[in-house]
């Protein structure tokens, strides 16, 4: 027997234990110190509770479960849910330092009824048979022009004339007025972002004018709660703003969001994508970011009434007493992702979307898909 190459043996923070897991097999345990030792120098006494858990495997048998595992994935990848973004604009009305959309070219809004017509037509024969939802994403989608609303309004028509569920990525700022409209389609969530409490969050994320935005955004975070409309609070964590999580956290319990079965809450890394990053000494590696976020909640254990994370496995190990299956492809994009925007380009995800060079083809004024790009990713 050896060791496979899915298993994973490394120390507990803050304990003498050990932990062991095999993410092909599906089994976890924790060790002590000298069981731990005995499997990491190969000197087990007794191999067969580790042969039993899928820790040590013939290679002919780890290869022959990994192919039935894999295919078990791609079976559930045809089936699973798409999300679709629709771009109306890459314009936005903040000034974020590390907007990676910064340098894109921004063209004023036009009215767009024959390209959302036409998006709509693509989508009716493309996922037809599939599971999918929308989200409108940006730049920022609701600004408050007569145009973008006009476009944004027919948009929601045709996703409601196709019972379609509605998911919306804002910075926040201008929804008051568009909340009347949005409370009338099938709305899964909204997601808006806060980067910490009002000072932090107004240094990070302000108008192009440099006004703070903190408060207009906590209101209409508000307003939507008030609505029974689901809010996803998203954080851009880096090393700038990890501290004020705490702060953020008990302003969200003051004003009662963390209460409402509405509010759920994600955190974002702040990482190097395209040319958007000026300090790139701010920004944390995954397990960088890991790390502090756990310092932090040892600190201030009240943030996890905030967030819970997940640490990759391991909330899902804890909540379901099991590990979720194998992940053999963790990037969605041209899969259980596709972005399409208001020039009638179609990219593989929200990471390339508008970046010349990126685009899959085209849905207006002609279909036209690179079917042989499509598959590289």
């Amino acid at each position: 027997m050896e060791k496979s190459q899915f298993t994973i043996l490394s120390p507990l923070r803050d304990s003498g234990n050990w932990f062991v897991l095999n993410l092909l097999s599906g089994e976890a345990d924790i060790l002590e110190p000298e069981l731990a030792e005995q499997f990491r120098t190969n000197s087990l006494v007794d191999e067969t509770p580790f042969i039993e858990k899928g820790y040590l495997m013939e290679p002919e048998e780890e290869k022959k479960l990994y192919n039935e595992k894999y295919l078990d994935f791609m079976d559930r990848q045809e089936q699973a849910e798409v999300q679709v973004f629709y771009v109306p604009t890459y314009q936005c009305n903040f000034a974020c330092p590390y907007c990676y959309q910064e340098g894109y070219q921004n063209p004023a809004p036009s009215d767009q009824k024959e390209i959302i017509d036409r998006f709509f037509s693509y989508l009716d024969r493309k996922m037809q048979g599939r599971p999918f939802y929308i989200t409108l994403f940006g730049g920022e989608p609701l600004l408050p022009d007569a145009v973008t609303r006009r476009n944004i309004e027919y948009f929601l028509d045709r996703t409601d004339e196709r019972n379609l569920s509605l998911a919306v990525v804002t910075n926040g700022y201008t929804l008051e007025q568009y909340l009347p409209r949005l409370s009338q389609s099938s709305l899964r969530e909204i997601q808006i972002t806060l980067d910490g409490p009002p000072a932090l969050h107004d240094k990070r994320r302000p108008l192009k004018g440099g006004q703070g935005t903190f408060d207009r955004i906590a209101d209409n975070i508000g307003l939507c709660l008030d609505r029974n409309i689901p809010v996803n609070l998203r954080v851009v964590l880096d090393r700038q703003n990890m501290e004020g999580l705490s702060s953020l956290a008990e302003y969200a319990k003051k004003r009662g969001w963390t209460s409402s079965p509405d509010f759920k809450t994600q955190l974002g890394r702040n990482y190097e994508l395209h040319t958007c990053q000026a300090d790139r000494g701010r920004l944390y590696s995954r397990v960088e970011m890991y790390e502090d976020l756990y310092r932090l909640l040892r600190e201030n254990p009240a943030v996890a009434d905030f967030h819970k994370p997940s640490f990759s496995i391991s909330r899902f190990l804890l909540e379901n007493g099991e590990l979720p299956q194998p992940l053999f492809d963790s990037c969605p994009a041209a899969k259980t992702e596709w972005a399409f925007d208001f020039t009638g380009k179609i990219y593989p995800c929200t990471a390339m979307v508008g970046k010349t060079g990126e685009d899959l083809g085209t849905f207006y004024p002609e279909i036209a898909v690179d079917e042989q790009r499509c598959e590289l990713w």
